[in-house]
């Protein structure tokens, strides 16, 4: 079995392609069934987020998988095959690890370095866990993912090369409406956020930290609303006062998972309306919007409303793109490629593992079978001749197959070592049911791979195997 990933994301697809093909929970479930009702899929899981969408899979024929994961991922987000295909990318084997790798580091994001993707990466794995479509390989893939991000974030300053996207986000509304960060234009403004989901929290605790003077939560679940506004000492309001309440607001950040627009143009613009018929003559402070959903929760008409202002993904993409690169970036880059090497040699040294312990329980039979016969011959042996003979028979066996069994595990950790299995299996004339046996059976998982001291298009064809 091999991994393959089948996505799309901000790089490859633009926003509207994105917003049309997001997965509501419910759809992610149905994916993963289908495609492990697929024939050529063993395990799956899916990554959506608000600027990708990535279904990951551990298949046995890579045309076939890649065939079978696009037309589900189609039939699933509703965009069809034809039009959703020029925007695919394909990674495989060491392709895909160090593909899920450099997402993990933040290598990959809208905003180059955000950290809120390893909280979405573990959201998968716990998701893919639960509906026991994540197994051996993919738990395995995607702890190590959670260990290299983590290590990218800890041991670099990649943090520096970017914010997270709220907080990126935001210095862009308040650049544009204040001419200046949003830590200090954001001080003592009345805040909306709209959602009590991750990206909601993590909006909200952004907004008290910057010193929002009130903060109110609107939740279609209005005990999430209360948590969270509980959480950052604000307020909740039912979603039916949404309209009500955007009048006071001088920021709103939105990011649910509705389908439809959460905020229409008429609405912000009545709004605005009330917010200048309040403002005694004087011109009325433009709204900062910040919309984060995908699908977007914000009327795009806003753009063109006087009196609000509003910063969505298409908007910070393009300013993400102009943003200056960290030096930190490049040694990302190299952890990356370390892990991956790293991760394959642990991989393929693994895959050998089970052929080795047959040929071990196939010379341990060999040994008993042999003394045995020793003993119909030899009956006279007393218990300490007969326990000498059995020593030195087992250290002989131990002695003849230590080396090459060492050898051959170091050489199947190497690229192109996959085929070391086979030649043994050959040469000592293994029983393929008892090598599967092993595998079936307690033989232990891939190790933790000790921290050493992409190709991206439509899809098109298989990549190259064991290069990163």
């Amino acid at each position: 079995m091999s991994l393959l990933v089948v996505g799309l994301s901000h790089r490859t697809a633009p926003v509207g392609v994105l917003e049309r093909a997001a997965l509501a929970d419910d759809t992610k479930t149905e994916l993963l069934h289908d495609v492990l009702a697929a024939e050529p899929a063993s395990e799956a899981a899916v990554l959506s987020t608000c600027n990708r969408i990535e279904l990951y899979a551990d298949v046995d024929k890579f045309h076939a998988g890649v065939a079978e994961l696009s037309t589900l991922l189609a039939r699933h987000s509703g965009v069809g095959l034809d039009e959703l295909t020029p925007h695919l990318y394909v990674h495989y084997e060491d392709r895909a690890v160090h593909h899920l790798f450099s997402v993990a580091c933040g290598l990959d994001s809208m905003v180059v370095g955000e950290g809120q993707i390893l909280a979405q990466i573990k959201d998968m794995l716990g998701h893919g866990q639960e509906l026991h479509t994540a197994g051996r390989t993919l738990n395995d893939l995607f702890q190590q993912a959670l260990r290299v991000g983590k290590r990218a974030h800890s041991e670099t300053g990649i943090d520096r090369a970017g914010q997270s996207l709220v907080t990126f986000g935001l210095d862009q509304m308040a650049q544009a409406i204040g001419g200046t960060t949003f830590a200090e234009w954001g001080k003592g403004k009345r805040a909306l956020v709209v959602g009590a989901g991750s990206m909601s929290s993590l909006a909200a605790a952004t907004l008290a930290r910057a010193g929002a003077g009130d903060i109110v939560v609107v939740n279609r679940t209005h005990e999430r609303a209360e948590r969270l506004a509980e959480s950052v000492g604000g307020r909740a309001v039912p979603m039916e006062d949404l309209a009500a309440e955007l009048p006071h607001a001088d920021i709103v950040v939105s990011c649910t998972g509705a389908t439809g627009l959460v905020l229409t143009a008429d609405t912000v613009a009545r709004a605005t309306l009330t917010r200048a018929l309040r403002a005694a003559g004087g011109p009325a402070a433009p709204i900062g919007m910040l919309d984060l959903a995908l699908p977007r929760d914000i009327d795009p008409l806003v753009h063109a409303i006087d009196g609000a202002h509003l910063t969505d993904l298409e908007t910070i993409g393009t300013a993400a793109a102009d943003a200056p690169m960290a030096a930190d970036v490049d040694q990302v880059r190299k952890i990356v490629s370390a892990e991956v090497e790293a991760f394959g040699a642990a991989q393929r040294a693994a895959h050998i593992t089970p052929t080795v312990v047959a040929l071990r329980a196939m010379a341990a039979d060999v040994v008993a079978t042999e003394l045995a016969r020793l003993d119909g011959r030899l009956p006279g042996l007393d218990e300490r001749e007969r326990a000498e003979v059995t020593q030195t028979v087992r250290r002989v066996v131990d002695k003849l197959l230590h080396a090459p069994t060492v050898r051959v595990k170091q050489l199947a950790g190497e690229p192109g070592g996959a085929g070391y299995a086979d030649a043994l299996r050959e040469l000592f004339d293994l029983d393929p049911h008892a090598v599967a046996a092993v595998s079936r059976a307690d033989t232990p998982a891939v190790p933790v791979v000790p921290s050493p001291a992409a190709s991206t298009g439509a899809v098109t064809s298989e990549p190259n195997r064991g290069r990163a």
